[in-house]
Order: structure tokens, then sequence, then C-alpha cells
């Protein structure tokens, strides 16, 4: 099993070991893209603060994040897994699961950033702020930019079996599952049950709580079906329905009655 994760937008704080190696992160098939918008980032923040702020889109409580960037290259990393904050990572947790279920996450799962393309949660990264909506000056849209290497590389990180994608549409961009890769997707919506309305908030702590619970239970759907019906003995309602045409992802819908 694969599962595709948004970044936070908040980070915690880099590390005090060894700076980042580029060279050291998973999926080397992206590290020449992951280079050349660190480069351009670095470089960006360097110059001119209030460029590269309106570049980034950072309101002015957020000029510290500049300053961050510019010491990217020389900065102590520490795992995704511990960088990575905000509400799904708060609800995933996880520092508090068992050295299976820690294992379990290295190698399912995968964190999709402006900056990294995509990386693991053992990854050592330092703190960063670069969304996937940033347009750099002379790389362009990293949505864009990250398509093509993408799309060589994560086929065959996805493997044979499920890929349970919790993207939100900014990160979904950069790599959409296709051909059989796409029939052994699941996507996820979560909805308030009474109303049927997609929830904000609680939509990330569910979709944490989710990747838990089958983390935790040790549970290994080998495709979307088999993930309906682990999702529903784990305690989740479940909709879903198999798709009209071949090669596409599923969508599943997981109600909720709380939407705080």
């Amino acid at each position: 099993m694969l599962v595709l994760l948004p970044p936070s937008e908040g980070k915690a704080a880099s590390g005090r070991g060894a700076p980042l190696k580029t060279g050291s992160l998973s999926l080397p098939g992206l590290t020449a893209a992951r280079e050349a918008v660190l480069a351009e980032l670095v470089e960006l923040c360097a110059g001119d603060e209030e460029k590269a702020r309106e570049v980034l889109g950072l309101s002015e409580g957020l000029r510290g994040e500049v300053a961050k960037n510019v010491e990217l290259l020389t900065a102590g990393a520490r795992p995704a897994g511990e960088i990575y904050t905000g509400v799904l990572y708060d609800a995933l947790d996880l520092a508090s699961l068992d050295a299976a279920a820690k294992r379990r996450a290295a190698r399912s799962l995968l964190v999709f950033s402006g900056l990294w393309g995509a990386v693991r949660v053992t990854d050592r990264i330092p703190s960063y702020r670069c969304s996937m909506g940033v347009k750099l000056p002379a790389l362009g849209a990293l949505g864009a930019h990250w398509r093509v290497p993408m799309a060589e590389v994560l086929p065959e990180a996805a493997g044979n079996g499920l890929v349970l994608d919790l993207r939100s549409a900014a990160y979904a961009a950069a790599w959409k599952p296709k051909g059989e890769v796409a029939a052994r997707t699941a996507t996820v919506r979560v909805l308030h049950a009474p109303t049927r309305k997609v929830v904000s908030h609680f939509n990330k702590a569910t979709k944490g709580r989710i990747v838990r619970s089958l983390l935790a239970s040790g549970t290994a759907p080998e495709g979307p079906a088999e993930l309906v019906e682990a999702l529903r003995e784990l305690g989740y309602a479940v909709e879903a329905e198999a798709p009209a045409k071949a090669g596409r992802p599923w969508s599943l819908d997981v109600l909720v009655d709380e939407v705080h």
C-alpha cells in the first residue's frame, strides 16, 4: 500500500544535526528536479525579501519564513515525519505508533511537497516554506515543474498494490495516477453525515485517523474494494462505488457526525 499525503503549511523547526543531503532522499529520480527548486528558492529568498514574500504568498506575519528558506542548505535536518505538523499529522501522531506500525509508515507514506516533490517520512529534511501553488520566477509553476519527473518515478513507487490518495487538489495536480495504477487508486472525501457536505478541518483530522488506524492495525488491503471493507471493520462509515470506466480511481466517502 502506498499512501499519498499533502504536507502541512506549518512545520516544526529544523533539527540540530547534519544538513540536508539531496542525494540521500528517497525517490532519487527526483533529485535533479529537487535541486533545481532548492537552488532557485534559496536564491530568491536571499535577495529581495519583499519579492520573495510575494512569490511565496506569505503575509507580513510570516516574513520570518523567508529567512528560514535562506538557510536551507546549512540548517539541520530531521525526519520529514517530525517536520510536518498540523491537523492531519497531529491525528496521525506518528511518534506514538508502536515499532511495527512505524516500519509500515516508513514503507507506505509519501508526503508531497512543492520543494521536494515527494518524500518518505523517514527522509531527513530541514523546515521550509514553499507550497505547490508557488510560481518561481525562472522555473515557473511548481505543479507543472513536477509533472514530468513524477510521471517517471511514481508508477514504480506505487508498486502493484493499493494507492490511497489523500492529497489536496494542488498536490494531486503534480501527479495523477493513470491506467492500471489509477484502477487500484482510491481517493477519499470526508462528508458530514447528516448533510452530506464536505467538511474542512475535520476532513484533515479524519484522514490522519484513517491512516493511523490502517498502520496500527497492520491491515494491508490489496485494492480499493478491500480498503472499503477494511475501513468498515475499523469502525468507519464508508460509501463507495466502483468507477464506471476501467482505469479510473475509486472515490470513497467517509461519513462523520462531527464537523469541528
